[in-house]
């Protein structure tokens, strides 16, 4: 019997989605309306997807050589809040798990936990935290800082930030609520508590106002690559994005994060972690190639725009390097797994040859073909890795894309029995917890 592997959907920015491409209609002045992400998370709610994880960034990119191709591209920018959007989606929803991504740097550890509990609460338990710790000085600069601390400093702070989020979650036991006419007792004022919370970096009072969370403690996912991250991760995600790449480095990577979760006395089956990848679909593997032929064409000609999408994530410049050399070394403060993937497959090669090689479509492990072919290579790469599931990751995202998933590549998942066909619960730690 084949063994079920989870979805999730990574969805890149609230806002404007694959501006310029075919078939997304008049998304570049339809885009401040939800309805498209709201119909997305319905379609994808059809089909059994654990979650949806919505990416955000706080900033305008500057990183190649200003802001103007940011603009003039609409790359990652204009950005919604997050917050709104998933709040818009759990009322058209009733299963799927809706999981925003929210800063360390830009909330306070009270707010936060208010505003995660408040969306877990009008989900009725839906709700995940996508955690990051920011890694752009142009972000934190926004909300008055002088810039990002180091890479493992912000770490450091994290873990002290989350148990304290933890510490106001639970600062309503179970049972605290009562609402009982009859003797006039809304909640038990015994088993609401403060947290008096004073940290190296943090300093809370509580409890939490906002009452308690459907979930106790609401789903969080985290996407640590470097080693400091991973710990971060294993001590506290419960479900981890990556996209490292191949079938090896997807296991290896499973293996150190579930043995780090081990030795600090988790239970690894309680860690879902979910590869990003980018199907190719067609109705033939002919038609696939050839979509995969056209991305790269595409890909080449939009290669300063890749350089400064991908910079933005690294805080590298790549408008003041030559395309035609090697690349070099190069450091950064942003995200160290991304840069670290591409410094060992590019090698020795120049700038230009490493991007065209730089297949981020492909991100974990190349999924092309038909339908069935790709719910075969899945299933192929589950085995290998061992678990424990896929989160799609498509730079162009459309009714028509959305589609392609849901109706073309679903069909043949659920009919091998890789994918559940109707949710067994209405939270969604239970259902990730499912298998």
């Amino acid at each position: 019997m084949a063994t079920k592997f989870h979805l999730g959907w990574f969805l890149q920015g609230s806002s404007v989605q694959a501006w310029g491409e075919p078939w997304t209609g008049n998304i570049g002045t339809d885009w401040m309306q939800p309805r498209f992400f709201m119909e997305m998370a319905q379609n994808l709610e059809r089909v059994g997807f654990d979650y949806i994880l919505i990416e955000d960034s706080s900033y305008i990119g500057e990183s190649f050589n200003g802001r103007g191709i940011y603009l003039n591209a609409a790359l990652s920018v204009p950005r919604q809040d997050p917050s709104v959007v998933a709040a818009l989606m759990t009322q058209v929803t009733k299963r799927i798990g809706i999981v925003p991504t929210f800063g360390t740097f830009a909330y306070p550890p009270y707010l936060l936990a208010r505003l995660v509990a408040t969306l877990d609460q009008v989900s009725a338990g839906r709700i995940g935290w996508n955690m990051v710790t920011g890694s752009s000085d142009y972000a934190a600069r926004n909300f008055g800082l002088p810039g990002m601390p180091d890479h493992d400093l912000r770490y450091d702070m994290a873990d002290e930030y989350i148990d304290v989020v933890k510490k106001l979650w639970a600062s309503w036991e179970p049972g605290a609520l009562v609402a009982d006419n009859q003797t006039g007792v809304f909640a038990d004022p015994s088993k609401v508590h403060s947290v008096d919370f004073e940290g190296k970096w943090y300093k809370v009072r509580g409890p939490l106002n906002s009452g308690p969370a459907p979930q106790g403690q609401p789903v969080i996912a985290q996407a640590g690559g470097s080693p400091r991250g991973r710990q971060f991760a294993a001590g506290h995600a419960d479900t981890i994005v990556t996209s490292v790449k191949g079938i090896a480095g997807m296991k290896a990577y499973r293996d150190d994060v579930r043995a780090r979760a081990k030795a600090l006395g988790r239970n690894p089956d309680h860690i879902k972690l979910l590869f990003l990848v980018d199907p190719i679909i067609g109705e033939t593997m002919e038609e696939a190639e050839m979509k995969k032929a056209r991305k790269a064409a595409r890909a080449a000609e939009r290669l300063h725009e890749r350089l400064a999408h991908f910079g933005k994530t690294l805080n590298i410049d790549f408008s003041t390097m030559d395309l035609d050399k090697p690349i070099g070394e190069l450091t950064t403060n942003g995200h160290q797994q991304s840069l670290d993937e591409f410094k060992k497959k590019a090698g020795n090669k120049t700038l230009r040859e490493a991007m065209a090689e730089w297949n981020s479509t492909s991100l974990c492990v190349e999924l092309l073909g038909t339908p069935d072919a790709i719910a075969s290579q899945m299933e192929e790469a589950m085995q290998e890795v061992g678990g424990d599931g896929f989160l799609f990751s498509m730079p162009n995202v459309s009714r028509r894309t959305v589609a392609e998933v849901t109706d073309g590549l679903l069909p043949a998942l659920q009919a091998r029995g890789l994918v559940r066909k109707k949710y067994a619960f209405e939270q969604l730690r239970d259902n990730l917890l499912e298998y």
